[in-house]
């Protein structure tokens, strides 16, 4: 058996969470189950349910300007800049996934369409243009059925819906109508009456059109909007049409004489309205970020008043269906939230009704992932720095329950569990203690955060605010060291926060913080250092909790005693500013270093530095990557087995968009991970199960799971198969079992063991009678081969023809193989997995017919060549009978003379 190779890391990308939504046109099936959403320049489709992508339509390189879809999912309707339409059928497909197949594409306006709607049936499709224009659409059969044109501007909202109208209807007499309306009411309430679709547009310029699609004319235009329309529903129990504007107003509208009902004065941009409780109540929702509750009947507000939100908090939309227990609201940083329907009565309605509580978060978009850790007694959840305010906290668990409460809740992998909210700007840097319930973070305002965190009481809150820098930190750690285990602090790690925590900021100095049980002794620094001349990037606590090291923009790195925060040591040698710093666990050694530690550091310079904690001297430097190191994180030991020669393992992230785990030992990049399109901020491995998880700028989170194991495992397998095999092989060709030697060769894909085979059966001494290639037996193998193996010989042959020296052997395996079969089996040929292009066994025959013509014409010449050397020969046989005769002659006077003399 050969000698194995080194143990060699080997990572795939396991899950990933990536962005469902960056802002756009969003719409909902009636199930609530499937989200449509822009996503750049493509169309996403998500499971709610299980968070799973559905089906993923690409861009046609410009912008999304609307997209709808049908209730029952069964369509999507795609508008871009472009001004196309696309129409694509969705299917479900075996994976539980859509199979999206475009019907086709259309260019319904000569500008953008913004706005589209689409009826309860899902047959009809509304389109509203930038040039005003209003078309309605048969979806399946791809035309128009009307055309609506008067809009003055942008059309900015649409609205199906129906009207109970007497079968007798003259509504182009206002008067005669009037007098009747009592008859007509009779009607309707006996049945007499038909139903007949209407279709409402808004504008920009605040009016509102009603369109009688049965006449294919204007019933009415509704004029008391001051400025865009965002958003038109109906109700049919109440007749009432309400509109939702910018102007700050919903307007209520009576559907039977069109005459303003009701106008409530919301004083907030309103960007979407509509009815629950089967249409007792009026929600909407706008700039200040909260859903607001109103009566139908007049036009009260239910809920009490509500703090207005930020701008990234404004509501650009509501998703809501009739049968669904919830109101989906899309804020403007792309958050959904899911607000419970199930507090209200529609049977009675009550004076006040509490703001609609939020159950589940669905974050479209991660923007910058700036920072994550584990977190949990069992590291199952992950905190996520997303460039925002706000620490999000999402479960990496996956729920196997059908229960339809989960469902609704988000149960699955990557779903947001809860908001870390307090910090007034951008949180930059957090990490998190050894038992996984305490996490702190520092923001851009100045201050530093320490959060309890207990999920299986879905408790996460703010334990202490930490205030005493001058300017946004930039660094912060906690001790990783757990206590005794017999101590209270182990047991319930809960009440007892770490002992300590330190801080970092762009002021220059560094903070170490007491805490206390009740947090109330932390906000107070123990002390506080002038440590560098330039911002503090990254803080990290050593093994044993006395020492911490702190990395700068100075381009250096400096190590404290953690009780006295006195600086020790100083680490220099890099050419830029130094961006992570990580001390090694308390195993990890190098050959030849002291047992007091090691830490490492990655700076912009693009390399990473491993430094002795007894001398602070630079015992290895790791060159790769081609920007600067952004954060490093040091990977659990666990040799596999005695093969593994491996030292202890450092994984990187660069702004390079690359991931590098390296083997400290020898300092050589032990495998480099892609999956990132931007630079990578974030990285950390799990304690136990060593999975890496890494986050960058392109709002992608990659889990990296470690095959090393299965890989090794898998290659000695593969190893034991291919010298088995090999042994076989030998065993068959020195028995003389050709049957057996050439299918294992083709087996195995060796086509020197293969040729050697053929040459010994062409090259055969003693051929059998009437055998093709020399022997029985190969002929009646190569007359019985799959089409896979079949291919496999035939390109085989292609390359042997292709030299003089085995052209031989190649025609006379390939003259038997054309007489085994018949032209009809080649010429279909097409094993799987090999012939999938259109051609391909066409191009093995070509280049087969190329080489043979070659072959054949190099004989030929050669043959005339013959007769040229055959008559040369003749020609010198001639010349030297003649020299020959003249020469006797000679020689016989000669001696005639002697003769005579004598």
């Amino acid at each position: 058996m050969a000698q194995r190779s080194a143990v060699k890391t080997t990572y795939v990308v396991g899950r990933t969470l990536q962005p469902i939504y960056s802002g756009g046109s969003v719409a909902l099936s009636a199930d609530g189950r499937v989200l449509a959403a822009c996503l750049g320049e493509d169309a996403l489709l998500t499971d709610l349910t299980t968070g799973k992508e559905l089906a993923r339509i690409e861009g046609d390189g410009e912008v999304i300007t609307a997209l709808a879809l049908t209730p029952s999912a069964s369509h999507l309707i795609v508008c871009s800049r472009s001004l196309s339409m696309r129409i694509y059928s969705l299917l479900p497909s075996e994976d539980d996934t859509l199979e999206c197949e475009q019907l086709r594409s259309l260019k319904p306006h000569t500008s953008p369409v913004v706005t589209l709607q689409v009826d309860s049936t899902g047959t009809l499709l509304a389109t509203g243009g930038a040039d005003g224009i209003v078309k309605v659409w048969d979806i399946r059969g791809g035309y128009i059925t009307h055309t609506f044109h008067g809009h003055g501007g942008v059309v900015s909202a649409l609205h199906f819906f129906q009207v109970e109208v007497p079968k007798e209807d003259d509504t182009a007499q206002g008067k005669k109508r009037k007098r009747k309306s009592k008859q007509e009411e009779a009607d309707v309430a006996n049945g007499e009456g038909s139903v007949e679709y209407r279709l409402a547009c808004g504008a920009e310029d605040g009016k509102i059109r009603i369109w009688n699609l049965h006449k294919k004319n204007s019933s009415v235009v509704l004029d008391s909007h001051v400025s865009v329309v965002r958003s038109l529903q109906f109700s049919s129990q109440h007749n009432i049409l309400i509109s939702g504007s910018r102007d700050k107003t919903v307007i209520m509208w009576d559907a039977r004489t069109w005459k303003i009902k009701r106008t409530i004065a919301a004083l907030e941009g309103i960007e979407s309205v509509g009815f629950v409780c089967g249409g007792q109540i009026i929600f909407s929702g706008g700039e200040n970020g909260r859903i607001r509750l109103w009566t139908a009947e007049n036009g009260t507000e239910l809920t009490p008043e509500q703090e207005a939100g930020n701008e990234t908090d404004a509501i650009v939309d509501i998703l809501h269906h009739a049968s669904l227990p919830y109101l989906i609201s899309v804020q403007a940083d792309q958050v959904l939230n899911f607000h419970s329907l199930q507090s209200l009565d529609s049977t009675v309605v009550q004076d006040t009704i509490q703001p609609l509580p939020i159950f589940r978060r669905v974050s479209g978009t991660h923007d910058e992932v700036i920072d994550l850790t584990y977190v949990g007694s069992d590291k199952s959840l992950l905190a996520l720095n997303t460039n925002s305010e706000d620490i999000r906290i999402v479960t990496l668990k996956s729920s196997d329950s059908n229960d339809e409460k989960d469902a609704i809740g988000g149960k699955y992998f990557g779903a947001d569990v809860a908001f870390l909210s307090g910090h007034e700007d951008i949180v930059i840097c957090m990490d998190v203690d050894w038992s996984g319930h305490w996490l702190a973070t520092g923001a851009k305002d100045n201050t530093a955060r320490l959060w309890r965190l207990d999920p299986q009481n879905d408790s996460f809150g703010c334990f202490a605010v930490l205030t005493g820098h001058a300017e946004s930190l930039g660094a912060i750690a906690l001790p990783h060291t757990p206590p005794p285990t017999t101590s209270p602090a182990f047991t319930d790690p809960l009440s007892h926060p770490p002992d300590y925590l330190v801080t970092g900021s762009q002021d220059r100095t560094v903070k170490r913080w007491d805490i206390s049980k009740d947090g109330k002794r932390g906000l107070r620094a123990k002390y506080t250092r002038k440590a560098h001349d330039k911002d503090i990037n990254a803080i990290d606590i050593d093994p044993t909790a006395t020492l911490f090291a702190s990395a700068s923009q100075d381009r250096t790195v400096k190590i404290y005693s953690a009780a006295e925060g006195e600086a020790i040591g100083v680490l220099r040698g890099h050419r830029r500013g130094v961006w992570t710093v990580k001390f090694a666990p308390k195993d990890s050694q190098l050959p030849g270093s002291s047992s007091k530690g090691l830490v490492a550091t990655g700076s912009g310079d693009k390399t990473v530095k491993i430094w002795s904690l007894s001398d602070y001297s630079c015992l290895l430097t790791l060159e790769g990557h081609s920007n600067s190191v952004l954060k490093l994180a040091w990977i659990p030991y666990r040799p596999i087995d005695t093969r593994d020669k491996r030292g202890a393992q450092l994984a990187s992230a660069a702004g390079d968009g690359l991931v590098k785990v390296w083997d400290t030992s020898s300092g050589e990049a032990m495998t480099t991970l892609d999956n990132h399109t931007d630079r990578v901020w974030a990285l950390a491995a799990h304690p136990t199960s060593g999975t890496l998880v890494s986050g960058g700028a392109d709002s992608v989170v990659t889990f990296w799971d470690d095959t090393t194991s299965s890989t090794l495992e898998a290659a000695t397998v593969a190893e034991t198969e291919r010298v088995e095999l090999e042994q076989k092989l030998q065993n068959y060709t020195y028995s003389g079992n050709y049957r057996e030697a050439i299918t294992l060769a083709l087996q195995m894909d060796q086509p020197g063991r293969l040729f050697a085979l053929f040459k010994s059966v062409v090259e055969t001494e003693a051929p059998e009678e009437g055998s093709l290639s020399g022997l029985t037996a190969v002929d009646d193998v190569l007359g019985h081969l799959g089409d896979e193996q079949l291919y496999t010989l035939l390109l085989r042959l292609r390359d042997w023809n292709t030299n003089v020296r085995s052209a031989p052997i190649a025609q006379k395996i390939l003259w038997t193989v054309v007489k085994s079969y018949p032209a009809s089996r080649l010429a279909s040929l097409k094993p799987a997995g090999k012939v999938g292009a259109k051609g391909s066994l066409k191009d093995v025959l070509d280049a087969v017919k190329a080489y043979s013509e070659r072959h054949y014409r190099r004989v030929e010449e050669l043959v005339d060549e013959s007769y040229l050397l055959d008559f040369t020969l003749q020609e010198m046989d001639e010349v030297a009978d003649v020299k020959s005769i003249t020469n006797g002659t000679s020689r016989l006077g000669l001696n005639q003379d002697v003769v005579m003399v004598e």
